[in-house]
């Protein structure tokens, strides 16, 4: 059986190439080392591919980034919000769509989960800061603070990571409010979202951290295992019998 397939959201930025400045589609090297760590393959998703490309996958992860834009959602856009980027709010909620249409094993990472929660009915918090001062979030771009959390016994996350508190790395400053329809499994000690399930699916997870950071490779490496596992296994159920994109299910 061939490794499985994984396809990879990705940031839609303004990147400096050798002539000038241009949008770009790119994702830190640590999601494809996490993914490949894990004994996948990884196929990097730009804004404004067709979800249907998913068919020919084994499993899709939604990546960090920028806030959703609270539109979505019906509501207006909290002054701290990041300038919204419309074509990867579509181009992910399209893609998350379609792999829970295919029966597809997703994980969403940080702004990922906030995306499921929003694609499911639900809402976001945009600004953690206003409703809550005794977890630290976020100390700024690109800082990472550890907390604990706390999962759900009897939930997925609670079955890979344990019931015990366990330390995480934080770096936002929205969080899921209402999970829709999903179940929240796990809690910052302030009762931030930390965790949300779909239980109706066989692996549909989101965390609000980051599994992808090197230094969480050793805690985290359960929950990519059991994912990539996951992957595993729809690829058998799908039939794709090699590892080239251009196989038929």
């Amino acid at each position: 059986m061939p490794r499985p397939v994984i396809g990879l959201s990705c940031y839609l930025v303004d990147a400096e190439w050798g002539d000038g400045v241009v949008m770009s589609s790119l994702i830190p090297q640590w999601y494809v080392d996490v993914i490949h760590a894990a004994d996948a393959d990884v196929l990097v998703l730009p804004p404004e591919n067709s979800a249907d490309v998913l068919e020919r996958l084994d499993g899709l992860v939604l990546a960090g980034g920028e806030d959703v834009d609270a539109r979505i959602y019906g509501e207006p856009s909290d002054p701290t919000a990041d300038s919204p980027v419309l074509l990867r709010d579509a181009s992910e909620l399209a893609l998350y769509r379609r792999a829970k249409d295919l029966g597809m094993p997703v994980l969403g990472i940080c702004r990922g989960v906030q995306l499921m929660a929003v694609a499911h009915g639900g809402s976001l918090i945009q600004h953690l800061p206003a409703v809550t001062s005794e977890v630290v979030h976020s100390t700024g771009p690109e800082n990472y603070v550890d907390h604990l959390a706390r999962f759900l016994e009897g939930s997925l996350i609670a079955s890979l990571l344990g019931t015990e508190p366990f330390v995480v790395n934080s770096a936002h400053h929205q969080a899921v409010d209402s999970p829709g329809d999903l179940r929240i499994t796990g809690w910052a000690q302030d009762g931030t979202v930390e965790v949300c399930e779909d239980t109706a699916a066989e692996f549909c997870i989101g965390v609000q951290w980051h599994p992808e950071r090197p230094d969480r490779r050793k805690p985290d490496a359960p929950l990519l295992r059991a994912f990539v596992q996951a992957a595993q296994a729809h690829q058998r159920s799908s039939g794709r019998s090699g590892s080239s994109l251009n196989s038929t299910r």
